[in-house]
Parts: structure tokens; sequence; C-alpha cells
């Protein structure tokens, strides 16, 4: 059923220029169409605003000057702003139309992608909020279906700038406040605000979504989500693919500090990481097929492609999968051939004596044989293959061969857990009847719970830490009036968050409360020490002096000059006193070659020049050859024409 069909804009006209064809999206903001431009005869998407917004007459217009604001930025993975306008009722943006899909149909269809296929998406998606953010846009509602992939592999970003219009108010009714609480950084659930660093956040969980086929945080409700959002850290993507590299597993953390102060400064920072990250892998880490990944399917409609309305909430896609193992029976030997046998009496009977011989020699062969073969394998059998098994079925194989069984556990990134790593001796080997094999059974990937850690101090912090088998990565001083000096404010992760070994540790560690630096500029050596040290301060002698209009010895600069915490070094540099230049001869020039000379050699220039003066300098207030401090006024003495 064609739904754009009930749609009254379609068919129309708007505003006298763009003919409005087919009703492609609906959100909870505005409704998007494709319509051709009849002045420039282009194909754009033309989104408008709900009706019960256009009423709002503060929202329009902050919706057209946030409009205006995107229309100037142009970047190759920013969706374009054409135009703008109103007609009767309907607000609405003219804007560049995109073939192709969303993310999210990407993901409907292919479940979740190889890391390479991810990074290849994400990359251009932060280039995109890069330069908005270095342009001083924040968009705020990063999500999938906001990420458009053109039919010729572009990848753009959609809806910029228009959701600081809305902030945070969508409608619950199209289902589009569930997908958006998704990807919410927590300060913008706990004060409304948002920065480059909300949308650093989002993009931490789109990169999530796509390596696992997952969201992180799930829920029946929008309340249940933005409750993980601010007190559970967003799990590791190798939690459920394996597969998925430590690096990726870091920029993952990164992007999604709960702390924001943990996070990159901005998308371009991000960006940064990725790319470090994507180095750092293998052909085959990239490559590598996480478990929730699904086989492309031709689609030779237009299902998912962004000219369709989205699938209603809770529909299902196929998950179905088939897995067949084909069994190869080997030929059986041949039966053996039955020949006459010489030596027999005509009758075709042996004599007896004969009988007795062979029977003899027969029985003395079978003897010997028998001995050797159970000497050399009689008493030895091979060890099954188990490997992969299920601990319960490698145990019964084992055991019906007759072998005993001693289970031990290992960690493993890529057996699954509870299933066979290695067996000791190994598959084939010959080991004695009623022999013991040993298996390794996997554990799962190997990970590391982070510690309470929180007021420690950071000695003892990182004792904890290492004991857990995780390491100590950023430390961030803050100042804090409340708890010690040295001792840890917060972590990322957060206490009780399950982590890959060596997983590093962002912690941030109080410096103490903040003080005031005395101001000591000017002073000498001995007064500006004294003065610090009792403010509990350290002090430390720059080895370079400098030129100042300080007196020779005294303070010429002090870092830091303003705040600080106890404890904390204050470097003084020395003061050199004033430099001194020698002044350049200017009697006889011009006003302006004069005043060149002077201000060139570092002096301030004042012309005396009398009421009928002419451009000759006849004297100057420092003879040419003296020596003068730098920065110093030299007066010269304009020659009169009388």
């Amino acid at each position: 059923m064609d739904t754009t069909l009930q749609d009254p804009l379609v068919g129309q006209v708007l505003d006298g220029r763009y003919s409005v064809e087919a009703r492609i999206a609906v959100g909870g903001m505005a409704t998007v169409y494709r319509a051709v431009d009849t002045r420039l005869d282009r194909v754009i998407a033309l989104k408008v605003m709900h009706q019960s917004l256009a009423s709002d007459a503060a929202f329009v217009e902050r919706f057209i000057r946030e409009a205006k604001s995107i229309a100037r930025l142009a970047h190759s993975n920013v969706v374009g702003v054409y135009d703008q306008g109103t007609d009767g009722v309907h607000v609405y943006l003219a804007m560049e139309y995109v073939a192709g899909c969303t993310l999210r149909d990407v993901l409907r269809e292919r479940g979740a992608l190889q890391p390479r296929a991810a990074l290849d998406i994400l990359e251009p998606v932060l280039a995109a909020l890069g330069a908005a953010h270095r342009a001083g846009f924040v968009h705020r509602d990063m999500k999938p279906e906001n990420v458009l992939i053109g039919d010729d592999g572009r990848v753009k970003v959609a809806d910029f700038g228009l959701v600081r219009a809305v902030d945070t108010n969508t409608s619950a009714s199209t289902g589009s406040v569930l997908g958006t609480v998704s990807y919410l950084a927590p300060e913008q659930i706990e004060n409304g605000t948002a920065d480059p660093r909300a949308d650093v956040y989002a993009c931490g969980v789109v990169l999530y979504e796509m390596l696992t086929g997952s969201k992180p945080h799930v829920g029946s409700t929008p309340a249940q989500i933005l409750y993980q959002h601010l007190n559970e850290d967003v799990p590791p993507p190798s939690v459920l693919a394996p597969d998925v590299a430590a690096q990726l597993d870091v920029l993952v953390a990164s992007a999604t500090a709960r702390e924001i102060s943990l996070r990159p400064a901005d998308a371009v920072a991000l960006l940064g990481q990725a790319r470090s990250a994507r180095a750092a892998l293998t052909d085959a880490q990239l490559d590598a097929v996480p478990p929730e990944a699904r086989d492309a399917g031709d689609d030779s409609g237009s299902e998912n492609r962004t000219t369709v309305i989205p699938r209603p909430a809770g529909a299902a896609d196929d998950q179905d999968r088939l897995d067949r193992t084909s069994r190869l029976e080997l030929p059986q030997d041949p039966p053996a051939r039955r020949g006459r046998g010489r030596g027999r009496d005509r009758g075709g009977r042996m004599p007896r004596r004969g009988i007795v011989t062979i029977v003899a020699a027969v029985l003395l062969a079978l003897g010997i044989g028998v001995g050797v073969w159970y000497i050399n394998s009689g008493q030895f059998t091979k060890v099954p293959a188990v490997l992969k098994m299920s601990q319960a079925k490698a145990e019964k194989k084992l055991h019906d061969t007759g072998l005993d069984v001693k289970v031990v556990r290992e960690y493993s990134d890529v057996v699954d857990k509870g299933h066979v790593i290695s067996t000791k001796p190994g598959v084939g080997a010959r080991i004695r009847d009623t022999g013991t094999v040993t298996i390794s059974v996997s554990q799962g990937p190997e990970r590391a719970e982070m510690p309470n850690v929180v007021g420690n101090r950071l000695s003892e912090a990182k004792k904890k830490i290492a004991d857990q088998g995780l390491t100590v990565g950023r430390i961030i001083k803050k100042f804090s009036d409340e708890t010690p000096q040295g001792s840890v404010l917060s972590t990322s992760p957060r206490e009780g968050a399950v982590r890959r070994p060596d997983t590093p540790v962002s912690l941030v560690v109080s410096k103490g409360p903040e003080i005031d630096i005395p101001d000591v500029v000017g002073d000498t050596l001995d007064d500006a020490r004294s003065e610090l040290l009792d403010e509990g301060f350290k002090v430390k002698i720059d080895k370079q002096r400098v030129f100042s209009d300080e007196d020779k010895g005294a303070v010429a600069k002090q870092s830091p000059g303003d705040t600080g915490a106890k404890g904390d070094t204050v470097t003084l540099t020395l003061s050199k006193g004033q430099e001194m230049i020698e002044v350049p001869d200017v009697e006889g020039m011009s006003i302006d070659d004069a005043t060149t000379k002077l201000e060139d050699k570092g002096f301030q220039v004042d012309v005396d020049k009398p009421v009928f003066g002419g451009d000759t300098i006849k004297d100057q207030s420092v003879d040419g050859g003296d020596k003068a401090p730098k920065g110093s006024t030299i007066t010269i003495e304009v020659e009169g024409i009388f």
C-alpha cells in the first residue's frame, strides 16, 4: 500500500516552486518528501515542519536561524541546505537529495558490520561533524537514521543543527524518542547541555552498534535506557563480538566515557583516534566477521532506500540461519581374494603331516605377530578429535574410547565458552589404553573487573588496578574542596565494569582546593621564594634570564601566575634588566625615514615639529651612537622653515 497517496502535500507545488512527488520519511519534527525544484529542474529533498510545531513563532524563528547557519557549512559529507521558506502553514527546508539508504537500513539488513566497513562509515561521519564543531555547531541527534549512504558509496550526515532548535523534544508517538534516547550523552540527560563531546558520545554508540549489531543500552521504556546512560558504561564491543580488536574496544570506551572530560574534545580528535586505531589493525582484524553479521541478499527494489517510510516499531528482521555440515564416508576395504592353495592331495586334501606343520607355523607366526602388534600398537589408542566440542560431548567421546579425562580451564578469544580449546596429548597422538587426556575448556574471553578506587590515594589505586589485570591510562588532575589532594575523584570505566585485561583506565585525581598564587613579579628572589614557600608552593628558578623593565636580578615573570594547588611548583624567571640598544643617528633625515629607522630598532618615536616646521630632523633626544633602553621613547626635533 502506497502511504504517500494519503498525504495531502503529494502532488502539490509548494511556494510556487517545489513540486512534491512522494513522501519518503516521517520524523518527530518534520516530514521529508522527494520533490522537484521547478526553477532549477533538479530533484531535492523537502523537509516540511509538522504543523503543530509550525504554529510556535519562537520555534519557527529559531528553526530558520539555524537553517541559515547550516547552509553556510559546506562539506562533502554534509547534506547541503539549498533554501528555506514558508507557504501558508507550511515551513520547509529544501535540501540535497541523496539517492541510497540510511545506516539504519544497512544495519537492519546486515546485522553487524566488519570493522573495516564500520570505520569506512565512521570516518566520513566524523569528518562532517568535525567541520561542524570547528564552525561552532553541535548536531545533538547523531544516530544511524541521520547517516545517509548514497548509491555511489558516499557517506553524508543529515539534520545538522536542526535538533538544536527542538532540543530533545521529539514525538513519542512516532517512536523517535526511543531511537533518540539510545544515543544521548549523560550530560544531555542530566542538565540538557550539549557541546561537541555529546556528538562524540553518540558516535561511540553508533560505532558499537555497527560492530555488534546491537545497541549498548536497551530497555522497554525510555526511562530505563536513560538510567543506563547515567549509571552504566558502554560495554566493550568484544563482549558480543569476540574478534573485535582491543584497539576498537578502546576507541569505543574513549568516545563513550560518561565523564565528559575523558572524551575526545570534538569529532576531529575522535577522527584522529579512529585513524590511529585503523593503522594498528591487521587486515585479518579489519575483515573479521562479527557473529551477528548477515550476508546481504539481492535487493532489486527500493525497500531499504531513503525513499521509503521507516518500518514500524517492532518489525522483526529475518535472522534465521542455516549451518549445514556434510559428512563424507570413506570407502570400505575390498574383500580378501580367495585362491586355491598348493600342496594338496589329489582329492584336494592336504597330507596330515603338512597340516600339523602348517598349523604350528601359523600359531608361531600368530604369536609373534600378536606380540609385536601389542608391543607396538595393541596397548595404545589414538586421541580422538574433540576440538571445539562442548565439554560434555568431548568427555563422552573420550570415555567411549576407554580414556580418562582431566579438565583444565583457560581463557580464549576465539573458542566459545564451555568448548574445547586443545587436548594433551594432541588429537591423533597415541596414548596407552585407560590413559588420561587433559582437555582445556574455554572460559570465554578473559575479562577484568574494574575495582572501586574512588577516594584512594593514587599509588594505592594504581596497585588495585594492576592487581585486577588492568593498566593505568590517562591521569587528569582537578581541583576539589572535598577530596584530599592526591586521591582519586572518578574513573573511566566505573567500578564493576568488565573489560579486557590490560585495558587502560583513566583517572581523575584531586589537586586539592584551588588557592591563589601570590604575585611576586618585581620582588627580589629571596622575597619571592620566601612568600611562595610560606603559601605552600614549591619554587623553581628558570636557568634563562630575560630582559625586562624590572631591576636586574628581580623576578621578571612567574608561571603559573594566577591559581594553583598546594604543593604545585611555581617557576620564576629573573630579570637581566632593561635591554640597551644603540640609537641610530637620524639627524638630517626626513621625518618618515627617521621614524622608520628608530622603530626598526625597537624605539618609540615622538616628533617635535614647530608650526612652520619643515621635514628635516635637526636634533634627537639621545645622540646617535649612544644607548637607550629598548622600547623607550626617542624625541626627534624638526627644523623650522623660518
